[in-house]
């Protein structure tokens, strides 16, 4: 319990800090977003957290709103614009998400908070990634981001929720750095982000066999 209290106290006060000395940076974001996609500035999405709870998560817009001729979607790589990919590739779009470690949403730590229809398809094991909350990065992230499939993201969510600490979440988060300054593993191979997790096909013992894969959806 102590170990918790010191880590929502770092995040609020890092949070705070955070928002309050990023202020010029969020300006000159939310100007550069307008004019290229104009309003909103921001991405809201419904995002499953701790235990499942949902919210709302906050980043800055990186896509336009386009649709085919036929009114489907257009995939993430041809919605995405330049200032977008820019944004994605420093991470810079994540920055907003300080707002929801501020309301104690998230953390600046954790497994990444997924889509809420993603709760129905994780196995037990997987599901285990909801016994703490989510966060800006963590140790997925920290060990290939968007390069991985999606069972070894869980694995490694699952190995964080067992094995967290407070000097595990300093080791990530300069490992977090390190990544975002060398732009290691923005995308999945053949998607802008990551395709959608659709589920993990299990044997008649319940064992993972191979991953389930749609279009598009990402983290």
């Amino acid at each position: 319990m102590g170990r918790l209290i010191i880590k929502r106290a770092v995040d609020l006060m890092v949070s705070i800090v955070g928002l309050i000395a990023l202020c010029p940076v969020y300006a000159v974001i939310c100007l550069a977003v307008k004019l290229d996609l104009g309003n909103p500035v921001f991405f809201t999405q419904r995002r499953s957290g701790l235990h499942g709870k949902l919210f709302t998560i906050y980043k800055f817009r990186t896509m336009r709103d386009a649709v085919s001729h036929d009114g489907y979607q257009l995939p993430d790589s041809e919605r995405l614009t330049r200032l977008g990919r820019t944004l994605r590739a420093t991470s810079l779009d994540e920055l907003p998400e300080l707002i929801n470690v501020f309301l104690g949403q998230m953390s600046l730590v954790g497994p990444r908070p997924l889509l809420p229809q993603y709760l129905e398809r994780y196995t037990p094991e997987q599901a285990r990634r909801h016994e703490v909350k989510p966060g800006i990065t963590g140790w997925a992230q920290a060990n290939g981001r968007n390069t991985l499939v999606w069972e070894e993201k869980f694995r490694l969510d699952v190995w964080y929720v067992d094995n967290w600490s407070l000097w595990l979440d300093l080791k990530i988060l300069f490992m977090t750095i390190g990544k975002v300054l060398k732009r290691d593993g923005i995308s999945s191979d053949g998607h802008a982000t990551m395709p959608e997790f659709m589920g993990t096909k299990q044997n008649s013992a319940g064992e993972p066999i191979q991953e389930g894969l749609g279009t598009h959806g990402g983290s």
